[in-house]
Parts: structure tokens; C-alpha cells; sequence
């Protein structure tokens, strides 16, 4: 029988390059890719996209893989950082993973990959697949403390269906361990922290590089006093308490801001009626297979290793068994039934 062929998205990171390693285990037909997303410096930050190209190949030599380079640079911009850029220009707090999951991995890399023969993609996400008859539902990690499926919530079951997760039953010092005892180049490597694709970078330096910002008033929501000044209220979200700078005692929260305006408010009081909530509508709904009932009965995840929170689906609506702080409009709210993932929405 001829060996189904699968292309694994390679990063240059260990997760993928173990990833890699493991299809060929499982007797795969394995060719590795690497995604150019983003090539641009930023000021004061080189864009490590050559230094990661090159570990991806160094570890597709090493397993005797087939390797090629998809450029995806000009549809990351507009399918990613423009929505992002757009998200915070109004204010909100989007999510730049996960829609580079929805619009770049597992749906042109997904299209690119199968118009060239392949059977199937592969990436070093921590997260499972269960393929049925006519559909595939999304699963919880194994290791729920690197579960990333509040990543790919907007992932299709089409998708799914075409897609393998070898690193879903495993650990992160399990990898870590794979890749030593196989002498993989990024064994060592560390995980990269910052925008997705871009490096290293800070939201805040990122943003300040596209968006022009002009400094505003800080606002104290019950005595309407001005505390202090802030340099764009982009980059302020609810229930932030770093970065104010507005004086000694008990710490200020942002509580709310106003875009048109340029103002944050702030305020003492943790127990604000805006820090807490426990109904939350959304928009922009995704559901990985059949939507919900009403009163469906099922779990919320609120950030990347939230807690998982109880709750009532009803009418576009999350009704919390328990309120939930700074919940922000923009950030995503995935929904679980148990170990599956059944997708979720932007947060009004």
C-alpha cells in the first residue's frame, strides 16, 4: 500500500520538529514545511524567520525529509494583522493566534498542501483528533496544562478531518525528551513568546509600529479626577494594573475606556460592576460541528489555560455558574463539553 503523505508545517521549533519525527514512526510520507508569514524587522528587533527556516531545514536533513518553504507573507498581513490592527483600533482585544489558525494554518496551508498531493497536514499543536464517519471533533491535550485547543476553536471539521496532531497524547518534557534522544537541532531551542510568527516583540512595541497613538487622560471612574496620563488608549485592557503609573496605594484597575475620547478609567474598587461578569454575549460564533441547543448545559474557557468555568449556552449568550473577572470585549470564549471542543465567539 502506498504510505499517506502528510505535510507537517515545520516552525523550526521543537513541538514541530518532533512532530515531524514521530510521523515518520507512524509511517507516514512525510515532506516539511515552513511558512514565511512575516520577514519585517521592527525597530531594535531583528525578525528571527531566516534563524528559524534554517533550524527546519537542519532538522528535515536530519530526519532525511523532503522540505519546502510556502510564502504566505502577503495573505498574513491582510488575514491576520490587518484584523488585528483593525481589533485594537476599536478598542478590543483580538486574538492573533487564532486567526492565524483559522485563515493561514488550517486553511491555505491546508488548500496549498492538498493541491500538491498531499493526503493530510500535520503541525506540533498540543491537541487531538477524533475522526468519525462524517465529521471530526476537536479534543482536549492530553496534558491540560499545554491543551491549545482554545487556539483552534475556529478550525473546521473539514479540516480537522484532513489534519494529524502527533503531539496530542504527549508531554512537554516528553518532546523535549524525543528530541534529545534523537539529536534534533532545536532539542534546545527555546519557545518563542511574542505576536505569532513575528518574534519576540511585545504587543505594545508591535502595535506602536502601524497605529499612531497620541497620549490622554486617566480617569478615575467614581471622582472623575484626572490621576495621570497614558500614551494611546490601544494599549490598555480591562483589568490591567501594570503600566498605569498613577501614584502610590492601593492599585488603580482599568475599568473601561473610551476610543473616541482617548480616555481610560480606572478605578480602586476590584469588585467594580465592569471587572465582573457572568453573562457574556458573543458574536462572530464558530461552531467545529452542529451548534448548540438552547440551555445546553457545557464549560467555557475564557484565555489560553483558563479554568474551565460552568455555564448555559442560550441565544448567542454565556450565562458563567460563577462571575468571571476582566473579561474584555474581543477575546475569544471557547466552548467544551467535557474533552471535546466544540468551538465559540468574540466577546461583545
Amino acid at each position: 500500500m502506498t504510505r499517506p503523505r502528510v505535510y507537517v508545517g515545520m516552525s523550526g521549533g521543537v513541538d514541530s520538529s518532533v512532530a515531524a519525527a514521530l510521523l515518520l514512526d507512524q509511517d507516514y510520507d512525510v515532506t516539511g514545511v515552513y511558512m514565511k508569514n512575516w520577514s519585517q524587522d521592527l525597530p531594535g528587533m531583528q525578525c528571527p524567520w531566516a534563524e528559524d527556516l534554517a533550524d527546519a531545514k537542519r532538522v528535515a536533513v536530519q530526519l532525511g525529509i523532503d522540505f519546502k518553504v510556502f510564502d504566505f507573507e502577503t495573505q498574513y498581513r491582510q488575514k491576520v494583522v490587518d484584523y488585528m490592527l483593525d481589533e485594537y483600533r476599536a478598542g478590543r482585544t483580538p486574538n492573533p493566534d487564532i486567526m492565524c489558525n483559522q485563515e493561514v494554518k488550517f486553511k491555505l496551508f491546508l488548500e496549498t498542501s492538498l493541491a500538491a498531493k498531499a493526503d493530510y497536514i500535520a503541525t506540533g499543536h498540543y491537541a487531538r483528533v477524533e475522526r468519525l464517519a462524517h465529521t471530526a471533533r476537536l479534543l482536549r491535550a492530553g496534558d491540560d496544562n499545554k491543551d491549545q485547543t482554545y487556539f483552534l476553536y475556529r478550525v473546521t471539521s473539514e479540516a480537522l478531518a484532513k489534519t494529524v496532531f502527533p503531539l496530542g497524547n504527549l508531554t512537554k518534557p516528553e518532546v523535549r525528551q524525543i528530541a534529545k534522544d534523537r539529536g534534533l537541532w532545536t532539542a534546545r531551542k527555546k519557545e518563542s513568546m511574542g505576536v505569532c510568527f513575528v518574534g519576540n516583540v511585545g504587543m505594545r512595541e508591535f502595535l506602536s509600529q502601524y497605529i499612531t497613538t497620541r497620549p490622554g487622560d486617566i480617569i478615575d471612574k467614581e471622582s472623575g479626577r484626572v490621576l495621570g496620563r497614558h500614551d494611546g488608549a490601544i494599549f490598555y485592557t480591562l483589568g490591567q494594573r501594570h503600566g498605569l503609573d498613577v501614584g502610590g496605594g492601593l492599585p488603580y484597575y482599568v475599568v473601561g475606556k473610551n476610543m473616541d475620547k482617548n480616555e481610560v478609567y480606572v478605578s480602586r474598587n476590584i469588585n467594580d460592576e465592569h471587572m465582573w461578569r457572568t453573562e457574556i454575549k458573543l458574536t462572530d460564533i464558530h461552531w467545529i460541528n452542529q451548534p448548540l441547543t438552547e440551555d445546553a448545559r457545557i464549560q467555557v474557557r475564557l484565555r489560553h489555560r483558563g479554568v474551565l468555568i460552568n455555564a448555559i449556552y442560550s441565544t448567542d449568550t454565556l450565562h458563567l455558574e460563577s462571575a468571571e473577572r476582566a473579561v474584555a470585549p474581543g477575546q475569544s470564549a471557547v466552548i467544551y463539553r467535557g474533552e471535546e471542543c466544540l468551538g465559540g465567539g468574540l466577546v461583545i
